[in-house]
């Protein structure tokens, strides 16, 4: 076994191997193949959820759920300042304006009260983000958005198999957005998935994202539509990685644990924390210490030199140029856990060991 620890690499084998040769001795490679109907509809099985629509990234996702919301010009949509800007980017993308919200200091996930204060008569959407693999407060989100009549666009690319109350991620709002990244829980080199349970809307976004090509007739667009489709090859990936997601969050979860065991009594140490009935996926392990305790970049530092490799929890997306104009009020949580928190080695192809080993040299340069 490597002694290489990983930070968020994907976990591939033989079974990947065979899907793909699958797919190239057939010669469906490109946007055509039985893999990718297989995928979305093994996909939505597995959330419960009556539809779903691959697409080649979870920006993608985003942005389709966004257009075919009708959310354009003159409108609003609340984000979480915290998170990564691939949830944000596509509400620009549709000409609407992001309003950031400071998120809670213990879920690290956007704050319900800060949602209400930012609703005004623009407002048209939510995106909520499982950040991390963290599940959102999602009933009382769903109750704002149901009193001002707004949609919710579930940004659960980082959250595959995480559930809240028993009921997956993305799967709670209007549509739901996932990723397949390689750096997620589940890879097919690129790609993402648009969820939900209202048919028409899913069957037209997977016309949209086909160029809107209408396939009874000889390259007739009635539409402006998206070059937005998934591969076979890469279904064929998603489709082998798919079978193996139980083993993959279970992986994910020992390795929290480990985490959480070597950690205990360390007063200034803390992780996400979860809500009641609720199961993050663990997508990336993060901790957070007390403000001054610990200088996280010399940590990181540390680190590096013990071949271990970290990264910076996400900026807030207000610091960047695109975005700065957009602050509107006080972010103090999103800049509190920037400034002070770590995400580490989390890839399921890690051993044991190895993160046992991450947890003893954290110690020793903290200590």
């Amino acid at each position: 076994m490597s002694k290489t620890i990983y930070l968020d690499a994907p976990n591939v084998g033989k079974l990947e191997k065979q899907y793909l040769n699958k797919a190239i001795d057939t010669g469906y490679v490109s946007t055509i193949g039985p893999f990718v109907p297989e995928f979305e509809e093994k996909f939505a099985n597995y959330l419960g959820i009556k539809k779903a629509v691959s697409t080649q990234s979870g920006t993608a996702a985003i942005h389709m759920a966004l257009y075919e919301l009708g959310i354009g010009p003159g409108d609003e949509v609340i984000v979480p300042a915290l998170t990564f800007i691939a949830t944000v980017n596509p509400v620009l993308y549709v000409g609407a304006k992001p309003v950031f919200a400071d998120v809670d200091i213990n879920t690290w996930n956007i704050s319900p009260d800060e949602i209400e204060k930012k609703v005004t008569k623009r407002t048209k959407a939510i995106i909520p983000v499982h950040l991390y693999g963290n599940p959102c407060e999602m009933d009382v989100i769903m109750k704002i958005a149901k009193k001002h009549h707004l949609f919710v666009i579930e940004d659960a690319t980082e959250s595959l198999g995480a559930t809240y109350k028993e009921k997956y991620t993305g799967t709670f709002g209007d549509l739901g957005c996932f990723s397949f990244n390689g750096n997620k829980i589940i890879t097919t080199g690129g790609g993402g998935m648009i969820v939900g349970n209202k048919t028409r809307r899913l069957d037209h976004i997977k016309f949209l994202v086909n160029q809107a090509r209408d396939d009874s007739t000889n390259y007739y667009h009635s539409e402006v539509g998206f070059n937005y489709r998934m591969t076979n090859i890469e279904a064929a990936l998603g489709l082998a990685q798919l079978s193996r997601l139980p083993d993959l969050l279970m992986k994910k979860k020992t390795l929290f644990k480990i985490y959480q065991e070597k950690f205990r009594g360390i007063e200034h140490l803390h992780f996400q924390k979860t809500h009641v009935n609720s199961q993050s996926s663990y997508w990336l392990i993060c901790i957070m210490f007390e403000d001054k305790r610990v200088n996280v970049a010399k940590l990181q530092e540390g680190l590096k030199k013990e071949s271990i490799p970290s990264r910076r929890v996400f900026m807030p997306l207000t610091e960047f140029a695109p975005y700065r104009n957009y602050r509107q009020s006080d972010l103090k949580n999103s800049y509190y856990i920037f400034y002070n928190s770590l995400c580490l080695p989390s890839s399921t192809i890690n051993s044991l060991t190895s993160i046992s080993k991450v947890c003893k040299v954290i110690k020793g340069i903290i200590k």
